[in-house]
């Protein structure tokens, strides 16, 4: 079975003018290069951002972007 990557659902919580903090961190990481693009790994991802993601205010906001895949997926 196909499942998309964090990013790839990331990318369609994109909201250039939403105030929610989920669309923030997808528009923010849509310009982040280095962004790992094929991950599914929450290990992974939470590490990359936790180093190197300095446009991400709280760690909590992932973990709800996190939530809301999870649910996608499934």
């Amino acid at each position: 079975m196909y499942r998309e990557s964090f990013y790839q659902f990331l990318m369609t919580q994109r909201n250039p003018d939403g105030a929610d903090e989920v669309e923030q961190f997808a528009n923010n990481a849509f310009f982040d290069s280095a962004f790992p693009k094929q991950s599914q790994d929450f290990d992974e991802l939470s590490h990359y951002l936790e180093e190197n993601a300095d446009y991400l205010p709280a760690m909590t906001i992932f973990d709800t972007a996190w939530q809301r895949y999870l649910e996608k997926m499934n």
